[in-house]
Parts: structure tokens; C-alpha cells; sequence
């Protein structure tokens, strides 16, 4: 529970408690005449008794019990009696009497009288605000305690991701190589295949590459996209429908997280009807502005389809949204058993 919702539960509470107070007087039937002095000294009493509520609060009880101070401890609960009363004679022996012209106390009232008929508020309001930072301070204990909880959970989630990429690391320099010298041998043999060994080198390299906020150039997350489908297609060779749209505002250094945009292809090649012309899938990149990007995905759900997995899952997808663009993303999702549509719209 964060301070800001404290104070709405304390504000909630005094108006509930003071307005419960001048109601049952408005209801008793009083003299209408004393009927408005009646309302404002139950108001100018509960003013008082907040002052020393929150001088106990604030003050007597963080900076001397939780602290350990017992000297402030024990100034600031001997104040307690000038709190109360000093605030209590402000309002009703000067305030009230200078704007409505009358007072609580009869005038000459000796000051030890005042005091002592006062100190039978003190001890409730002292434990009740004792009460109310012990309920304060194990609410927000418990809150730091689920934080840190959160946190822990986060760095071990971490260190997983961590290990499950260290055990599949392949030295980038290798796979590179591996990849020329099947793209020179292949050459002489088959050109699309040789053709379709380098884009896959392009791809690989895409993926091992590394910057220090994970963004890319945009046009190079299009290249992996191209380079995608290219290799896609030669399982389908001529009958593999797909059409890939780029509209809108220029393409001129803007970044976007790297692989963002595949997940929602891949799913859509591997569930989607890819080999009928008049069901293909259609891919759309459209920038309304320089700094918007907006990626739709559409295809038609393959019927035949035997793998029971999704691909990539949408709660991975939607974790990494909200981590990359908090507040400045939009994702809809829209399925009904036939067709598939993906709607993705980015801030950059």
C-alpha cells in the first residue's frame, strides 16, 4: 500500500467521523438558535483533536520510538497536553470570538482548569495514533517485502535466461565460416541454393547481434523479415502466397527492439494458410508518422494443421511489449476459429 492511498483512507475517515459528529447534532433537535454555535465547536474540537493526532503521527512516534530517541519520546508525549489545548483555545477563546463573538469557556477560566479538563482527550487520541503507525508501518513493510520478493524473482529469472543462452551459444566466427563454405560449395551446384545459404547466414547474424539498449535500425528488422520469407518460400517454392507491404512515412534511423516483429509472422506461416492464392497471408508495415509504427498480420487458419503449439506465446509476447514499451504500445489479437488478424501499433 503506497502513502497516497494512506492519506485517502485517513481523509476518508476524518470526513466520515466529523461528519457523522455534526449530523447527529443537526438530527437532535437542537435550539435553532444554538444550533450553529453547536456545529461549530464539535468542528473547532475535532480540528484539535486532528492537530494532535497527527503531531503524534508524524512527529512523536517516527522520531522517537522508531528511531529509538526516547528523550523525544518523552518531551513530545509531556506536549501533548499544549498541542491539544493550545490549539483548541486558538480557535475557540480567539477565532471564534473575533468572527462570530462567542467562546467555549466562560471568560477568566484559569488556565490549569483548562488544561486539565482537556487532558481527558489525550490518552485515546495518543493510542490511537500509535495504533494507526503501527497499522501504517506494517502495511508498508509488507509492501517492501513483496517488492523485494518481486525483485528476487526477476534476478533469478535473469540468471535462467542467462544459463539457457550460455548453454546455446555457438561462436558466432564459426557458425560464419560453417556458412561461407557451404555457400561456395553449393554455388557451383545450385544457385537458389547457394542464394538461400546466404540469406540464412544473414539471418543467423541478425539474431547474435548485440547492441547496448537491444533496438536496431528499423530497416534492418525489415531485411530480417525479407530475408525470412525468401528462405520460407523454398518449401513452397511457386505456391507460396504471401504478400508483405511497406506504406507510409519514410524509413530514415528509426529503431525498434530487435526481432520484435517475427514472432507474429512466424505464427502466422506456421498456423496460416501460406499455398492458395486466394487465402494469403498479407503482411503489412505502415508508418503513420516517423515515429509510429504500425504492423498488421492477416492470415487464414490452416484446418490441417496437426501441431497443437502456438509458436511463440502470446504471454511471452505481451511480457516483452510491456517491458520494451510501457504506455506506448497497442496489441489486438482477433481470432474466430477461420481467420487470424494481428494489429500492432508502436510509439518509437
Amino acid at each position: 500500500m503506497n502513502r497516497k492511498r494512506l492519506f485517502l483512507y485517513q481523509a476518508a475517515g476524518w470526513t466520515l467521523l466529523i461528519g457523522y459528529d455534526l449530523l447527529s447534532i443537526w438530527l437532535t433537535g437542537r435550539e435553532k438558535s444554538n444550533l450553529l454555535k453547536s456545529l461549530l465547536l464539535q468542528f473547532t474540537f475535532w480540528l484539535s483533536f486532528m492537530s494532535l493526532f497527527y503531531y503524534c503521527y508524524l512527529f512523536v512516534f517516527p522520531q522517537g520510538v522508531q528511531r529509538g530517541r526516547w528523550l523525544i519520546v518523552v518531551v513530545g508525549v509531556l506536549g501533548t497536553p499544549v498541542v491539544f489545548a493550545g490549539t483548541r483555545y486558538l480557535l475557540e477563546e480567539v477565532l471564534l470570538p473575533l468572527l462570530f463573538g462567542f467562546r467555549n469557556y466562560m471568560p477568566g477560566t484559569p488556565l490549569l482548569y483548562y488544561l486539565k479538563d482537556n487532558l481527558y482527550f489525550l490518552v485515546p487520541t495518543v493510542v490511537l495514533a500509535g495504533a494507526a503507525v503501527g497499522v501504517r508501518d506494517t502495511l508498508l513493510r509488507e509492501k517492501e517485502r513483496e517488492n523485494q520478493l518481486a525483485l528476487q524473482l526477476l534476478q533469478q529469472e535473469k540468471t535462467q535466461a542467462e544459463l539457457a543462452f550460455l548453454k546455446t551459444q555457438i561462436n558466432p566466427h564459426f557458425l560464419y565460416n560453417t556458412l561461407n563454405y557451404i555457400y561456395a560449395e553449393a554455388y557451383p551446384v545450385s544457385e537458389p541454393l547457394a542464394e538461400a545459404v546466404l540469406r540464412l547466414s544473414d539471418l543467423m547474424r541478425y539474431m547474435l547481434h548485440e547492441s547496448p539498449d537491444g533496438r536496431v535500425d528499423l530497416h534492418k528488422e525489415i531485411e530480417y523479415l525479407d530475408n525470412y520469407l525468401a528462405i520460407y518460400q523454398l518449401r513452397f517454392e511457386d505456391r507460396f502466397f504471401v504478400q508483405f507491404r511497406q506504406t507510409g512515412a519514410a524509413v530514415m534511423g528509426q529503431r525498434v527492439a530487435s526481432l520484435l516483429l517475427i514472432p507474429f509472422v512466424e505464427n502466422a506461416l506456421k498456423h496460416g494458410v501460406v499455398n492458395r492464392a486466394d487465402q494469403p497471408v498479407e503482411i503489412s508495415l505502415h508508418l503513420p508518422a516517423p515515429n509510429q509504427l504500425l504492423f498488421e498480420v492477416h492470415n487464414f487458419i490452416n484446418q490441417h494443421q496437426k501441431d497443437a503449439t502456438t509458436g511463440i506465446g502470446l504471454a511471452n509476447i505481451r511480457r516483452r511489449l510491456e517491458l520494451l514499451y510501457p504506455n506506448r504500445h497497442d496489441l489486438q489479437i482477433e481470432a474466430d476459429g477461420v481467420q487470424h488478424h494481428v494489429r500492432l501499433l508502436v510509439e518509437l
